[in-house]
């Protein structure tokens, strides 16, 4: 596929959503990849990276392996996501902190409308379409209810912990940030970017390289052979994941950090009205609708955007 510059950029915005998106708890950079268009893109390029690539590296030179495996369209990228990460972990982090319902309602907004666009995907509609979806709910309403663990620093398992998070960030609906956290890990490795410990970046990278190339093969080939289920499934996983996102929670448990900061490790969704009881906060409900309905005209827009710019 032949691109050029204004492309390439567009491609680069789309790897900074994705990243902005996975480093929040709840919400996955597969999902931008999905409703921005490049999600079937993303998994087969991921997929080419294997022993024909290395191949063509040394037989044919480093042109061929870089169209073999799409690498302009990676390279943009993940560029894009590796800038966002570096550039957005704090100020995310510090608006999860202090402005938590108003951040949450937002992207509550956005996985509903997500939810949907990934939703008219489907090109036919059976009971076995309605059955992947309700699986893909019940899978990541499960994954949202499991308690966090505390687990090792050791570098075999921040290297597991990264192939894990990385297979669940491609799944659109299932937040590699919050397997992180259900691994124990999240905030260790949010504080190792902020702090450059280049170490544990490393480690880290190098699970999730792994987990990639291993899952993308499986991913493509799901997409290719049971085109509607798979895509079912991921509409469930986002729907599933909204028990995740939901903005008014009260702390049911707490752990200190290394920092020694006291920080939430189990949360449960309450009504407005019981966040306000309990919290003594406001419950900030007319904003919050407001944002909720923001984060849902974004996906509708980059939807009809997209899908514009497919005719052209």
């Amino acid at each position: 596929m032949k691109r050029g510059l204004k492309e390439y950029l567009a491609i680069t915005l789309k790897g900074m959503g994705m990243g902005a998106a996975d480093v929040v708890p709840g919400v996955s950079g597969g999902t931008i990849a999905f409703i921005s268009g490049i999600y079937e893109e993303l998994i087969n390029s991921i997929k080419s990276i294997n022993l024909t690539a290395v191949q063509k590296l040394f037989k044919e030179g480093l042109v061929s392996f870089w169209k073999h495996v799409n690498g302009s369209f990676l390279l943009a990228l993940f560029a894009g996501i590796f800038v966002s990460v570096l550039t957005l972990a704090k100020i995310i982090e510090i608006f999860l902190i202090n402005h938590p319902v108003l951040i949450w309602s937002f992207f509550f907004g956005l996985i509903i409308a997500s939810a949907i666009f990934v939703g008219k995907k489907i090109t036919r509609w059976s009971a076995a379409t309605f059955i992947s979806i309700v699986i893909g709910t019940a899978i990541a309403f499960y994954i949202t209810r499991v308690s966090p663990a505390e687990t090792t620093t050791a570098y075999w398992f921040v290297f597991i912990s990264g192939a894990l998070a990385i297979c669940a960030m491609i799944l659109p609906g299932i937040s590699g940030s919050f397997i992180l956290l259900l691994l124990g890990k999240y905030q260790f490795v949010l504080n190792a970017v902020n702090e450059a410990r280049l170490d544990v970046i490393a480690i880290l990278g190098l699970g999730a390289i792994v987990g990639l190339l291993s899952f993308s093969n499986l991913l493509s080939w799901l997409l290719k052979k049971y085109h509607d289920l798979t895509v079912a499934l991921l509409a469930g996983f986002m729907i599933g994941s909204l028990n995740k996102i939901w903005p008014w929670k009260v702390v049911q448990e707490t752990f200190v950090d290394s920092h020694g900061v006291i920080k939430p490790l189990v949360e449960s969704n309450v009504t407005p009205a019981k966040y306000a009881l309990s919290t003594g906060n406001s419950p900030l409900l007319f904003p919050a609708i407001l944002l909720a309905i923001a984060g849902f005209l974004i996906i509708y827009f980059v939807e009809i955007i997209t899908a514009t710019n497919k005719k052209v």
